[in-house]
């Protein structure tokens, strides 16, 4: 198999594991080149690629726009804050006007739940999934997923939890589904308010204890709780939450092993996390953010062949 079976990258729960593959050995290839004196390529020069952010996005819109320009692609960046969005136009017209000005694939945030399924049926362009609401985030599951490959040697057999703010997270989700699909075991551990009611139904176990959680795993996915996406409180204060479920060196050196720690940021350094956690040897988050660039590069790359094959 050369190439993906999907024509849109819209979630995880959407592809194989031989898709997972493939995106990995391209990431392989565009990792090297990432790390060279000279690092682009001219793959997509012939390619452009809208950006459309209706969330705000510092890391994955950096990540995907310096992917793109690897590539040799033409790039559009499109903020809702600044757009005619404002002024009431919908998201088909905001996206076809986009496209008239010949724009080949489109990368995607929205704040509400299917917005890039539902435009990857109405627009003739490939869509890739930056992010929809509580829902999907494939590419940061896929770089998750590839920061352990590369740290452990494979995803296969190893133990994950996922700590943290599970039910607004849209990156537990991603994580989840692949997660399992390359064979991982998954837990969570967060507050009971915090976990969705159907989450053991994905295949994942609930562990309420964070040091039986940590004595249990091989590593640490560490999410923030997403204040932004509560219209109520879920848990009494920050320094109680801090208590409970914050991941300090003390509490890491009391599990009698050494585990990998992961964040797909924002980090909120003093809550979920402390700094001498995330800037410990063990911790692999600046790797997350360099292996980003790498799979949304290959991700874009796999996409953009496709058209060209049609």
């Amino acid at each position: 198999m050369n190439q993906l079976s999907v024509q849109h990258l819209l979630g995880i729960k959407h592809i194989n594991k031989a898709d997972i593959d493939l995106i990995f050995k391209t990431a392989d290839h565009f990792k090297e080149v990432i790390n060279r004196p000279i690092k682009k390529v001219p793959s997509l020069r012939d390619i452009t690629i809208a950006n459309l952010f209706f969330e705000n996005s510092t890391r994955t819109k950096l990540s995907f726009e310096l992917a793109e320009k690897r590539l040799s692609a033409d790039v559009i960046n499109f903020s809702a804050s600044q757009s005619s969005v404002k002024k009431g136009e919908t998201l088909i017209d905001t996206a076809n006007n986009i496209l008239s000005m010949k724009v080949d694939l489109i990368v995607m945030r929205h704040p509400h739940v299917g917005a890039c399924d539902f435009l990857s049926k109405h627009v003739n362009a490939r869509i890739v999934n930056a992010g929809d609401g509580t829902h999907e985030h494939p590419t940061q599951a896929l770089l998750d997923s590839y920061s352990i490959r590369e740290k452990l040697g494979s995803v296969a057999g190893k133990k994950i939890v996922i700590v943290g703010d599970i039910l607004h997270s849209r990156v537990a989700l991603s994580n989840i589904y692949a997660l399992k699909l390359q064979g991982a075991e998954v837990k969570v551990c967060g507050p009971k308010t915090l976990l969705p009611k159907y989450i053991e139904e994905l295949g994942v176990s609930i562990e309420p204890n964070i040091k039986k959680a940590l004595e249990w795993c091989d590593v640490a996915n560490v999410l923030r709780v997403q204040n932004e996406r509560m219209a109520i409180n879920y848990f009494p204060s920050t320094r109680e939450y801090t208590q409970l479920f914050g991941i300090n060196k003390s509490l890491l050196d009391s599990i009698g092993k050494k585990i990998v720690i992961m964040h797909p940021g924002p980090i909120n350094r003093g809550v979920e996390i402390t700094s001498d956690v995330a800037d410990a040897d063990q911790s692999i988050i600046l790797n997350q953010v360099e292996n980003g660039v790498a799979i949304r590069m290959a991700v874009i790359y796999l996409l953009a062949e496709q058209i060209k094959r049609n």
